[in-house]
Protein backbone atom coordinates (compact mmCIF):
# COMPACT_ATOMS: atom_id res chain seq x y z
CA UNK A 1 0.00 0.00 0.00
CA UNK A 2 1.16 3.24 -1.23
CA UNK A 3 0.72 6.05 1.24
CA UNK A 4 1.21 10.10 0.77
CA UNK A 5 0.76 12.62 2.84
CA UNK A 6 0.42 16.34 1.56
CA UNK A 7 2.49 18.73 4.33
CA UNK A 8 5.00 17.58 7.12
CA UNK A 9 2.86 20.03 10.10
CA UNK A 10 1.83 18.22 13.00
CA UNK A 11 -1.56 16.29 12.02
CA UNK A 12 0.68 14.66 8.84
CA UNK A 13 3.90 13.44 10.55
CA UNK A 14 1.56 11.72 13.65
CA UNK A 15 -0.33 10.30 10.03
CA UNK A 16 2.69 8.85 8.91
CA UNK A 17 4.36 7.52 12.15
CA UNK A 18 0.72 5.41 12.62
CA UNK A 19 0.79 4.23 9.56
CA UNK A 20 4.50 2.64 10.21
CA UNK A 21 3.50 1.12 13.42
CA UNK A 22 0.22 -0.65 12.09
CA UNK A 23 1.74 -1.50 8.60
CA UNK A 24 5.51 -2.09 8.43
CA UNK A 25 5.80 -2.80 4.92
CA UNK A 26 3.82 0.22 3.73
CA UNK A 27 5.44 3.51 0.94
CA UNK A 28 5.03 6.51 2.76
CA UNK A 29 5.50 9.66 1.20
CA UNK A 30 5.69 13.22 2.76
CA UNK A 31 5.80 15.99 0.67
CA UNK A 32 5.95 19.65 1.73
CA UNK A 33 6.40 23.13 0.17
CA UNK A 34 8.54 24.02 3.31
CA UNK A 35 12.09 23.39 3.02
CA UNK A 36 12.61 22.31 6.69
CA UNK A 37 11.28 18.84 8.23
CA UNK A 38 8.89 19.10 10.99
CA UNK A 39 9.52 21.67 13.30
CA UNK A 40 7.82 23.54 16.25
CA UNK A 41 5.68 26.39 15.04
CA UNK A 42 4.80 27.22 18.61
CA UNK A 43 8.35 28.01 19.50
CA UNK A 44 8.70 30.31 16.68
CA UNK A 45 8.61 33.03 18.92
CA UNK A 46 11.50 31.69 20.74
CA UNK A 47 13.13 31.79 17.61
CA UNK A 48 11.99 35.66 17.32
CA UNK A 49 14.10 36.71 21.10
CA UNK A 50 17.23 34.40 19.83
CA UNK A 51 16.92 32.06 22.61
CA UNK A 52 16.58 29.21 19.90
CA UNK A 53 18.15 28.79 16.84
CA UNK A 54 16.47 27.16 13.89
CA UNK A 55 18.06 23.42 14.26
CA UNK A 56 16.74 23.16 17.60
CA UNK A 57 12.80 23.61 16.31
CA UNK A 58 13.25 21.17 14.28
CA UNK A 59 11.66 17.82 16.29
CA UNK A 60 11.76 15.14 13.54
CA UNK A 61 15.63 15.21 11.74
CA UNK A 62 16.46 13.49 8.83
CA UNK A 63 17.64 10.35 10.28
CA UNK A 64 13.40 10.00 11.87
CA UNK A 65 12.08 10.22 8.52
CA UNK A 66 15.18 7.27 7.18
CA UNK A 67 14.75 5.19 10.50
CA UNK A 68 10.96 5.15 9.96
CA UNK A 69 11.56 4.44 5.88
CA UNK A 70 9.78 7.64 5.15
CA UNK A 71 10.53 9.63 1.98
CA UNK A 72 10.49 13.60 2.72
CA UNK A 73 10.08 15.70 -0.04
CA UNK A 74 11.08 19.24 0.94
CA UNK A 75 10.69 22.34 -1.65
CA UNK A 76 7.79 20.44 -2.79
CA UNK A 77 4.13 22.23 -3.42
CA UNK A 78 1.25 20.50 -4.28
CA UNK A 79 -0.74 21.56 -6.99
CA UNK A 80 -3.56 19.27 -8.17
CA UNK A 81 -4.91 16.26 -7.19
CA UNK A 82 -6.84 13.47 -9.53
CA UNK A 83 -8.86 11.20 -7.67
CA UNK A 84 -9.24 9.29 -10.74
CA UNK A 85 -5.73 8.26 -11.72
CA UNK A 86 -4.93 8.26 -7.94
CA UNK A 87 -2.30 11.06 -8.72
CA UNK A 88 -0.99 14.40 -7.26
CA UNK A 89 0.69 16.73 -9.58
CA UNK A 90 3.33 18.79 -7.74
CA UNK A 91 5.85 21.56 -8.57
CA UNK A 92 8.50 19.26 -9.57
CA UNK A 93 7.01 15.95 -10.76
CA UNK A 94 3.57 13.93 -10.76
CA UNK A 95 3.66 11.52 -7.31
CA UNK A 96 0.98 8.26 -7.12
CA UNK A 97 -0.97 7.43 -4.14
CA UNK A 98 -3.19 4.32 -2.89
CA UNK A 99 -4.41 6.44 0.16
CA UNK A 100 -3.92 10.02 0.70
CA UNK A 101 -4.13 12.19 3.32
CA UNK A 102 -4.67 16.46 2.80
CA UNK A 103 -3.22 18.03 6.05
CA UNK A 104 -2.50 21.22 4.56
CA UNK A 105 -3.23 23.63 7.50
CA UNK A 106 -3.97 26.88 7.73
CA UNK A 107 -2.41 30.04 6.67
CA UNK A 108 -2.27 33.54 8.17
CA UNK A 109 -5.51 35.62 7.96
CA UNK A 110 -4.57 38.90 6.57
CA UNK A 111 -7.46 41.48 6.87
CA UNK A 112 -8.47 43.49 3.91
CA UNK A 113 -6.46 46.21 5.47
CA UNK A 114 -5.37 49.45 3.05
CA UNK A 115 -1.34 49.59 3.32
CA UNK A 116 -0.86 45.87 4.16
CA UNK A 117 1.12 45.02 1.41
CA UNK A 118 3.62 47.52 2.48
CA UNK A 119 7.42 46.68 3.64
CA UNK A 120 7.65 45.74 7.07
CA UNK A 121 4.35 44.22 7.44
CA UNK A 122 4.80 40.48 8.64
CA UNK A 123 2.68 37.66 9.72
CA UNK A 124 4.17 34.96 11.79
CA UNK A 125 3.24 31.52 10.78
CA UNK A 126 6.18 29.76 9.36
CA UNK A 127 9.72 29.33 10.21
CA UNK A 128 10.70 31.81 6.97
CA UNK A 129 8.41 34.36 8.39
CA UNK A 130 10.35 34.11 11.81
CA UNK A 131 13.40 34.90 9.99
CA UNK A 132 12.26 37.58 7.73
CA UNK A 133 10.81 39.31 11.59
CA UNK A 134 14.12 39.14 13.32
CA UNK A 135 16.12 40.41 10.87
CA UNK A 136 14.17 43.92 9.96
CA UNK A 137 13.79 43.83 13.57
CA UNK A 138 17.44 44.17 13.85
CA UNK A 139 17.77 46.82 10.90
CA UNK A 140 14.73 48.89 11.01
CA UNK A 141 14.11 50.12 14.85
CA UNK A 142 12.48 48.76 17.73
CA UNK A 143 8.81 50.11 17.28
CA UNK A 144 6.82 46.93 16.63
CA UNK A 145 2.77 47.24 16.41
CA UNK A 146 1.11 43.78 17.07
CA UNK A 147 -2.66 43.60 15.58
CA UNK A 148 -4.23 40.84 17.39
CA UNK A 149 -4.34 40.45 20.85
CA UNK A 150 -4.81 36.50 20.97
CA UNK A 151 -2.48 34.24 22.33
CA UNK A 152 0.15 33.63 19.12
CA UNK A 153 0.13 37.29 18.84
CA UNK A 154 1.24 38.17 22.58
CA UNK A 155 3.51 35.29 22.38
CA UNK A 156 4.91 36.72 19.59
CA UNK A 157 5.13 40.23 21.21
CA UNK A 158 7.19 38.84 24.44
CA UNK A 159 9.45 37.19 21.69
CA UNK A 160 9.99 40.76 20.27
CA UNK A 161 10.35 42.19 23.81
CA UNK A 162 13.05 39.95 25.07
CA UNK A 163 14.65 40.75 21.37
CA UNK A 164 14.92 44.28 22.97
CA UNK A 165 11.72 45.72 21.02
CA UNK A 166 9.08 47.69 22.10
CA UNK A 167 5.56 45.93 21.93
CA UNK A 168 2.16 48.17 21.30
CA UNK A 169 -0.90 46.01 20.72
CA UNK A 170 -4.31 47.18 19.29
CA UNK A 171 -7.01 44.50 19.93
CA UNK A 172 -10.65 45.01 18.44
CA UNK A 173 -12.06 43.25 21.53
CA UNK A 174 -12.38 45.03 24.60
CA UNK A 175 -10.24 42.62 26.37
CA UNK A 176 -7.24 40.31 25.63
CA UNK A 177 -7.57 36.65 24.25
CA UNK A 178 -11.08 36.95 24.02
CA UNK A 179 -11.59 33.56 23.53
CA UNK A 180 -9.37 32.51 26.44
CA UNK A 181 -10.48 34.88 29.41
CA UNK A 182 -13.43 36.77 30.83
CA UNK A 183 -13.33 40.01 31.53
CA UNK A 184 -12.26 39.88 34.80
CA UNK A 185 -9.45 37.51 34.10
CA UNK A 186 -7.83 39.49 30.99
CA UNK A 187 -8.11 42.85 33.46
CA UNK A 188 -5.38 40.69 35.58
CA UNK A 189 -3.17 39.38 32.65
CA UNK A 190 -3.16 43.24 30.94
CA UNK A 191 -1.77 44.66 34.21
CA UNK A 192 0.96 42.11 34.51
CA UNK A 193 1.63 42.42 30.84
CA UNK A 194 1.91 46.15 31.06
CA UNK A 195 4.58 45.50 33.83
CA UNK A 196 6.59 43.62 31.22
CA UNK A 197 6.09 46.61 28.63
CA UNK A 198 3.44 45.96 26.56
CA UNK A 199 1.12 48.76 26.15
CA UNK A 200 -2.31 48.21 24.73
CA UNK A 201 -5.13 49.70 22.32
CA UNK A 202 -8.17 47.50 23.17
CA UNK A 203 -11.53 47.95 21.72
CA UNK A 204 -9.87 49.82 18.81
CA UNK A 205 -10.57 49.20 14.91
CA UNK A 206 -7.76 49.10 12.94
CA UNK A 207 -8.43 51.61 9.39
CA UNK A 208 -4.99 51.75 7.41
CA UNK A 209 -1.31 51.00 7.82
CA UNK A 210 0.34 54.35 6.58
CA UNK A 211 3.61 55.30 4.93
CA UNK A 212 5.48 55.66 2.00
CA UNK A 213 7.11 52.64 1.32
CA UNK A 214 7.12 50.55 4.75
CA UNK A 215 4.84 50.38 7.50
CA UNK A 216 5.23 53.25 9.54
CA UNK A 217 2.15 53.74 11.40
CA UNK A 218 -1.57 52.64 12.35
CA UNK A 219 -4.00 54.65 11.86
CA UNK A 220 -7.33 53.67 13.91
CA UNK A 221 -10.90 54.73 12.59
CA UNK A 222 -10.80 57.35 15.86
CA UNK A 223 -8.19 58.79 14.18
CA UNK A 224 -5.53 58.09 16.45
CA UNK A 225 -2.17 57.41 14.58
CA UNK A 226 0.33 55.22 16.10
CA UNK A 227 3.59 55.20 14.93
CA UNK A 228 6.07 51.79 14.57
CA UNK A 229 9.31 50.49 12.70
CA UNK A 230 7.35 47.50 11.79
CA UNK A 231 3.89 45.74 12.25
CA UNK A 232 2.88 42.18 12.66
CA UNK A 233 -0.19 41.17 12.29
CA UNK A 234 -2.10 37.76 13.80
CA UNK A 235 -5.55 38.38 13.34
CA UNK A 236 -6.54 34.42 12.72
CA UNK A 237 -6.37 32.42 10.14
CA UNK A 238 -7.83 30.84 6.83
CA UNK A 239 -7.67 27.67 5.53
CA UNK A 240 -5.73 25.89 3.05
CA UNK A 241 -8.47 24.72 1.17
CA UNK A 242 -7.07 25.52 -2.38
CA UNK A 243 -6.16 21.83 -3.43
CA UNK A 244 -9.24 20.14 -2.54
CA UNK A 245 -12.20 22.93 -3.92
CA UNK A 246 -12.36 20.92 -7.13
CA UNK A 247 -12.82 17.71 -5.87
CA UNK A 248 -16.26 17.61 -4.97
CA UNK A 249 -16.08 17.34 -1.39
CA UNK A 250 -18.02 19.47 1.25
CA UNK A 251 -16.26 22.59 2.17
CA UNK A 252 -18.50 24.45 4.97
CA UNK A 253 -16.01 26.88 7.07
CA UNK A 254 -13.25 24.10 6.47
CA UNK A 255 -13.21 20.79 4.70
CA UNK A 256 -16.12 18.14 6.19
CA UNK A 257 -14.34 14.77 7.49
CA UNK A 258 -16.40 12.23 9.41
CA UNK A 259 -15.35 10.18 12.53
CA UNK A 260 -12.79 8.61 10.52
CA UNK A 261 -11.08 11.55 8.92
CA UNK A 262 -12.65 10.65 5.79
CA UNK A 263 -13.67 13.44 2.98
CA UNK A 264 -16.47 11.67 1.03
CA UNK A 265 -13.82 10.78 -1.57
CA UNK A 266 -12.78 7.48 -1.61
CA UNK A 267 -8.84 6.80 -0.28
CA UNK A 268 -8.79 10.27 0.56
CA UNK A 269 -8.43 11.04 4.21
CA UNK A 270 -7.46 14.72 5.85
CA UNK A 271 -6.89 16.17 9.47
CA UNK A 272 -4.89 19.12 10.74
CA UNK A 273 -6.46 23.19 10.44
CA UNK A 274 -8.37 22.88 7.25
CA UNK A 275 -10.43 20.46 8.79
CA UNK A 276 -14.13 20.67 10.11
CA UNK A 277 -15.81 17.73 12.60
CA UNK A 278 -19.23 18.03 13.70
CA UNK A 279 -19.33 21.48 13.10
CA UNK A 280 -16.10 22.35 14.99
CA UNK A 281 -12.45 24.12 13.46
CA UNK A 282 -10.14 23.53 15.94
CA UNK A 283 -6.78 25.24 14.43
CA UNK A 284 -5.09 23.74 18.20
CA UNK A 285 -2.38 21.70 17.93
CA UNK A 286 -3.77 18.77 20.53
CA UNK A 287 -6.42 18.35 18.34
CA UNK A 288 -4.38 18.16 14.84
CA UNK A 289 -2.34 15.94 16.57
CA UNK A 290 -4.98 13.26 17.20
CA UNK A 291 -6.55 13.82 14.15
CA UNK A 292 -3.42 12.72 12.09
CA UNK A 293 -3.00 9.29 14.46
CA UNK A 294 -6.67 8.56 13.45
CA UNK A 295 -6.19 9.08 9.68
CA UNK A 296 -3.28 7.23 9.86
CA UNK A 297 -5.07 4.24 11.53
CA UNK A 298 -7.38 4.44 8.92
CA UNK A 299 -5.27 4.48 6.38
CA UNK A 300 -3.46 1.71 6.75
CA UNK A 301 -6.53 -0.33 7.57
CA UNK A 302 -7.53 0.25 11.38
CA UNK A 303 -11.29 1.41 12.37
CA UNK A 304 -10.31 4.29 14.92
CA UNK A 305 -12.83 7.03 15.60
CA UNK A 306 -11.99 10.77 16.49
CA UNK A 307 -14.49 12.09 19.10
CA UNK A 308 -13.54 15.82 19.38
CA UNK A 309 -10.90 17.60 21.19
CA UNK A 310 -11.64 19.96 24.48
CA UNK A 311 -10.26 23.35 23.78
CA UNK A 312 -7.50 24.15 25.70
CA UNK A 313 -4.53 27.14 25.43
CA UNK A 314 -1.59 27.55 27.42
CA UNK A 315 0.11 30.80 26.98
CA UNK A 316 3.95 30.88 27.27
CA UNK A 317 4.94 34.11 28.77
CA UNK A 318 7.73 34.48 31.09
CA UNK A 319 6.11 35.39 34.51
CA UNK A 320 2.63 34.44 33.48
CA UNK A 321 1.47 30.77 33.44
CA UNK A 322 -1.77 30.78 32.15
CA UNK A 323 -4.39 27.68 31.00
CA UNK A 324 -7.70 27.84 29.78
CA UNK A 325 -10.16 25.21 28.50
CA UNK A 326 -13.84 24.61 27.57
CA UNK A 327 -16.79 27.36 27.64
CA UNK A 328 -14.95 29.65 30.11
CA UNK A 329 -18.56 31.77 30.52
CA UNK A 330 -17.05 34.57 29.12
CA UNK A 331 -20.40 36.29 29.22
CA UNK A 332 -21.37 35.48 33.16
CA UNK A 333 -24.54 33.62 32.18
CA UNK A 334 -23.41 30.34 33.65
CA UNK A 335 -22.66 28.79 37.19
CA UNK A 336 -18.92 29.87 37.97
CA UNK A 337 -16.59 29.59 41.09
CA UNK A 338 -14.24 31.93 40.88
CA UNK A 339 -11.17 32.98 43.16
CA UNK A 340 -8.66 36.23 43.04
CA UNK A 341 -5.71 37.47 44.44
CA UNK A 342 -4.98 40.81 42.64
CA UNK A 343 -1.82 40.93 44.44
CA UNK A 344 -0.31 38.20 42.88
CA UNK A 345 -2.02 38.19 39.42
CA UNK A 346 -3.91 35.01 40.33
CA UNK A 347 -7.09 34.23 38.96
CA UNK A 348 -9.19 31.14 38.94
CA UNK A 349 -12.30 30.25 37.62
CA UNK A 350 -14.21 26.74 37.22
CA UNK A 351 -17.83 26.86 34.89
CA UNK A 352 -20.05 24.47 35.89
CA UNK A 353 -23.15 22.80 34.23
CA UNK A 354 -25.25 20.69 36.61
CA UNK A 355 -22.60 18.30 38.39
CA UNK A 356 -19.84 18.82 35.72
CA UNK A 357 -17.24 20.99 35.06
CA UNK A 358 -17.33 22.26 31.08
CA UNK A 359 -14.71 25.15 31.58
CA UNK A 360 -11.73 26.22 33.49
CA UNK A 361 -9.18 29.90 33.53
CA UNK A 362 -6.58 29.27 35.39
CA UNK A 363 -4.28 32.42 35.69
CA UNK A 364 -0.98 32.28 37.43
CA UNK A 365 -1.53 28.81 39.55
CA UNK A 366 -1.82 25.84 37.00
CA UNK A 367 -0.59 22.99 38.95
CA UNK A 368 -4.22 21.46 38.70
CA UNK A 369 -4.67 22.00 34.83
CA UNK A 370 -3.92 18.34 34.40
CA UNK A 371 -6.91 17.02 37.07
CA UNK A 372 -9.07 20.29 35.43
CA UNK A 373 -8.74 18.96 32.05
CA UNK A 374 -9.04 15.15 32.97
CA UNK A 375 -12.46 16.07 35.33
CA UNK A 376 -13.32 18.21 31.55
CA UNK A 377 -12.77 15.68 29.55
CA UNK A 378 -13.96 12.71 31.32
CA UNK A 379 -17.29 14.51 32.69
CA UNK A 380 -16.77 13.47 36.26
CA UNK A 381 -19.27 13.99 38.66
CA UNK A 382 -18.39 16.58 41.38
CA UNK A 383 -21.25 16.09 43.22
CA UNK A 384 -20.01 14.34 46.17
CA UNK A 385 -16.73 16.81 46.18
CA UNK A 386 -18.56 19.97 45.44
CA UNK A 387 -17.96 21.29 49.12
CA UNK A 388 -13.83 20.79 48.80
CA UNK A 389 -13.85 22.45 45.32
CA UNK A 390 -15.85 25.76 46.56
CA UNK A 391 -12.72 25.68 48.96
CA UNK A 392 -10.45 25.29 46.17
CA UNK A 393 -9.10 21.76 46.94
CA UNK A 394 -8.85 20.46 43.74
CA UNK A 395 -7.06 17.23 45.10
CA UNK A 396 -9.89 14.73 44.59
CA UNK A 397 -10.44 15.55 40.89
Amino acid sequence: MKHLIIWSGIAGTTAALSIRKTDPDAVIDIITDEPYPFYSRIRLPEFLSSETDENSLIIRKFEWYEHNRITLSLSTRAIAIDPAKREVMTSTNTISFDRLLVATGAACFIPPLPGSDKKGVFTLRSMDDAKAIREYAKASGGRVLLIGGGVLGLEAGYGMIKAGCTVTVVEVFPRLLPRQMDQTGAAILQRRMEAMGFSFHLGAKVKEIIGRDKGEALLLEDSRRIACDMIIISAGIRFNLDLVKKLGMTIDRGLVVNDRMETGVSGIYAAGDLIQHNGICYGIWPAAERQGEVAGLNMAGSNAEYRGTTPSNTLKVAGIDLFSAGDIDADGKKEALVFRDQDKAIYKKLVFSNDLIIGAILLNDIQDRRKVMKAIEEKKDIHAIRKRLENWDLSLL
